[in-house]
């Protein structure tokens, strides 16, 4: 047994009383957290074999994200830059990412992970939607990649079993012509029959879930409600059951995303029985009060994904009103070539600012509410509040260090406040997931040398670009 004391740090500790320490400790036997107070009286009682000092930090649970794209990391800048949702999805996204090769998965991981650490990450939830279920080499190459990363994944395997229908496929013929010059796969290149997509989900939950001692996760994750049979939404939900893990799904991020003029899509889930608490919806764009009610009521948890929202111009989700009703909220940075960072509380700044500017209203939500989206909202939307997004004894020991003697959170006699509205992510000094530090002083520990993980995910950009012709 390793013990472990990381003292002289303020102390947010996200627990139900949301407890500031002014100057405190914790103490960390292995993965677990053992002990949470003052310095003075941990130093005083445990004689720790290794000792982190914080310096006068403020020490955080490790952010969540709860809704996140990996592979099209390696497409940020220009590609995606002034376009709507299925232009960007069908014209840039989707014909590199199925292009890509295992090794230019594994650097865009790579890149991806170097990130997320840097900005006090230390679970994520991955939404795979370019999985082409003839091998699991693609696949296999960026779950290593999070393993020799140190951090937490969930790995949601995204599938559709359903074709588009065909004015949804006259929609994308249209789209598609707008680039004559890349090369596009066929619409319907992702989809699989139900029983296939759904034994192949089943098939990775045995192989990899619970890997990396237990931070590397699997839920199944049907992609989006118009390319998804009812039986692959219920087959979902069964293995989410059968495993003890949650699923995930894309739901009315556009206008265009829904089973019909009869049913809002959120109505047709609650229908045939997949919302409830083992669903994180993200998204929720296009949903209306009712929804709303729907959602809260069978406690269905919803990733905000703000920033690709806007820059994808589809619209601000009601989180106000989600939150009103009691139900609970995550964030996610979503695709990485639509936010272009990896950064939570980049992205939290911004929700905490616009959503006062959208309703008019300056009290609309609070730093405290905004940071419980990526601590412990975070924790509860993807089903782990009792061992993740707060420092509480019996936890998971997963903690940042945020240097907050910086220019720009100066003053800062409110450290929630600070964080949210003043933090830009880069204020993280060290790292620690599970117990063990994966960076220190801004050294990330447990990836390669730096400099080669950017010339790696630059080359592989730049080969699957010119491989799929993008311009």
């Amino acid at each position: 047994m390793t013990e472990t004391l990381v003292t002289n740090g303020r102390i947010i500790t996200q627990n139900a009383d949301r407890e500031l320490i002014s100057d405190g400790a914790i103490l960390l036997r292995d993965d677990v957290i053992a002990a949470v107070g003052p310095a003075a009286e941990l130093e005083a009682e445990y004689d720790s074999e290794r000792r982190i000092d914080a310096d006068g930090g403020t020490i955080i649970p490790g952010l969540i994200n709860a809704h996140t794209h990996v592979s099209d990391i390696i497409l940020r800048g220009a590609y995606s830059a002034d376009r709507g949702l299925y232009d960007w999805l069908y014209n840039v996204k989707r014909p590199a990412c199925i292009a890509m090769e295992s090794e230019d998965h594994a650097a865009a991981a790579a890149l991806y992970c170097l990130e997320a650490i840097q900005s006090g990450v230390t679970t994520f939830v991955e939404n795979d939607t370019e999985i082409i279920w003839d091998g699991r080499a693609e696949i296999e190459a960026k779950l290593d990649v999070y393993e020799e990363s140190g951090i937490r994944n969930v790995y949601g395997a995204g599938f559709a079993d359903d074709p588009p229908d065909g004015e949804f496929e006259a929609l994308l013929t249209d789209i598609m012509g707008r680039e004559p010059s890349v090369e596009h796969p066929p619409a319907d290149r992702l989809t699989v029959e139900t029983e296939t997509a759904l034994h192949e989900v089943e098939s990775l939950l045995e192989d990899h879930h619970g890997r990396a001692d237990g931070r590397q996760s699997v839920w199944p994750a049907p992609i989006v409600v118009e390319t998804t049979t009812t039986q692959g939404f219920q087959g979902a939900a069964r293995l989410a059951e059968e495993y003890d893990v949650m699923t995930t799904a894309h739901v009315a991020e556009a206008e265009a995303q829904t089973r019909g003029p009869a049913l809002s899509s959120i109505e047709y889930l609650r229908n045939i029985g997949y919302l409830g608490d083992r669903t994180l919806l993200g998204h929720c764009v296009q949903i209306d009060s009712a929804d709303v009610r729907i959602l809260a009521e069978s406690n269905t948890a919803v990733a905000h994904n703000f920033f690709a929202n806007m820059r994808l111009a589809t619209g601000f989700a009601p989180i106000t009103d989600l939150l009103d009703h009691g139900a609970t909220v995550g964030l996610g940075t979503d695709n990485a070539n639509l936010s272009d960072t990896v950064n939570p509380l980049n992205d939290l700044r911004a929700v905490f600012a616009a959503h006062k500017g959208f309703h008019r209203d300056a009290s609309v939500l609070d730093a405290a509410t905004a940071f419980d989206m990526v601590t412990i909202d975070g924790a509860r939307a993807i089903g782990r509040e009792d061992d993740l997004g707060s420092i509480e004894v019996g936890k998971q020991a997963d903690l940042a260090i945020v240097d907050m003697d910086q220019p720009h959170l100066t003053p800062a006699p409110d450290p929630v406040f600070a964080l949210v509205a003043g933090a830009q992510g880069f204020e993280v000094e060290t790292l620690l997931c599970a117990g063990e530090v994966v960076m220190s002083d801004r050294e990330v520990q447990t990836l390669g040398e730096t400099n080669e993980l950017l010339d790696d995910a630059t080359a592989a950009a730049e080969t699957v670009v010119e491989r799929v012709g993008i311009e």
